[in-house]
């Protein structure tokens, strides 16, 4: 390669920014979007001459590179990662596909996530399913074909078809929040249905005999929790079906106050109350504060995933507290092991739970 700019580039002023249009390429009329090509042809070198100065390749003369980097900067270049992935067949991106941001228990995973991969040099793309398959597959149609550089998905419930386009994309996958089923699935999480199962146990311990489930949003993970629930009164000759209370709306404080109105009006009335949520429970407490109704002497309240303000209710909520960060880190560890080809083993990291016992039961 030359060691200096061609002749032609040496007379050629640098754009002002009142006439970038005149090196506009076709393409980049009809887009609106500046291109390599723009940045080449403004410059008078070769496209790839650009590719490499701006990727800070050391085969290009310093004072090339310095006169290229300004011509960008002054035309107002941005890189595409999606081209640049599909010229260099590597993408520096990552898609987390989450149910929602405005639950802290997604924000604080997403956290851990970014960290681990910002630090390898990797950036998150997020995706929000909204607790919906059909949005989950659409968002999986849009990103894949950008190629990214591993996938991070919450949980296993998905559609065939979402299923199918992971599975075709070869593109390096770990789920969190639950645990594979033993079938070499790369997952990070924990025993939902066991977590449910030791609050449930906790209570039955604590001498109540109607315990009621108490959920919103019905997802698998809250279903998961459901079967625990189930299987620990059974074992204690306690589980009444009619105390299941399954709705399906979203969770909030507020439907946790329904909730345990809904619950006191049962016969014979519930003594415990076990919340798929801790967002739900605080709302229960509140409401059972406006009523006056003691807690936990006229009946306990509990919930799961020890959210913020949990140990600050009137009365502190025994809740479960998950290791969502945890689950963040680790999983994106064990992707970037699988980016750069190396074993993971085991496939399946459980990192369990913690009954976090405070004065509501």
């Amino acid at each position: 390669m030359a060691r200096h700019p061609p002749p032609a580039s040496q007379s050629a002023p640098l754009p002002s920014s009142a006439e970038p249009a005149r090196h506009r390429s076709r393409s980049s009329r009809a887009s609106g979007r500046v291109t390599l090509s723009d940045v080449a042809e403004a410059v008078g070198v070769s496209p790839m001459t650009v590719s490499r100065a701006l990727r800070g390749e050391r085969r290009v003369d310093p004072a090339l590179v310095e006169k290229i980097r300004a011509t960008a900067a002054q035309m107002g270049y941005v890189p595409d990662p999606a081209a640049r992935a599909l010229a260099s067949q590597k993408s520096a991106q990552v898609l987390v596909l989450v149910p929602m941001l405005s639950n802290t228990l997604f924000v604080d995973l997403i956290e851990a996530v970014h960290k681990e991969l910002f630090a390898a040099g990797y950036h998150a793309l997020i995706g929000v399913t909204h607790y919906d398959r059909a949005e989950e597959e659409q968002l999986l149609r849009t990103y894949l074909p950008m190629r990214p550089a591993g996938l991070l998905l919450t949980g296993f419930d998905r559609s065939p078809a979402a299923r199918a386009l992971v599975a075709a994309s070869k593109v390096p996958c770990v789920h969190l929040m639950e645990l594979g089923d033993g079938s070499g699935t790369p997952s990070v999480g924990f025993s939902q249905a066991d977590a449910g199962a030791s609050i449930t146990r906790h209570l039955v311990e604590r001498g109540h005999r109607r315990i009621a489930f108490c959920a919103g949003q019905l997802d698998a993970r809250v279903m998961q929790r459901a079967t625990g629930y189930r299987r620990a009164l059974q074992e204690a000759g306690l589980y009444d079906p009619s105390l299941e209370l399954l709705w399906p709306r979203p969770t909030s404080m507020a439907l946790g106050a329904e909730l345990l109105d809904a619950a006191l009006r049962l016969e014979p009335a519930p003594d415990a109350l076990f919340f798929c949520n801790d967002d739900i429970a605080q709302g229960a407490l509140l409401e059972a504060l406006r009523r006056g109704l003691q807690v936990p002497q006229r009946v306990a309240i509990t919930g799961f995933n020890d959210l913020p303000g949990s140990d600050q209710m009137v009365p502190p909520l025994t809740t479960i507290r998950t290791p969502r960060s945890h689950i963040g880190t680790e999983g994106a560890r064990m992707l970037l092991k699988l980016i750069r080809g190396e074993p993971v083993d085991p496939p399946s990291m459980d990192l369990g739970y913690e009954l976090v016992v405070r004065q509501s039961s």
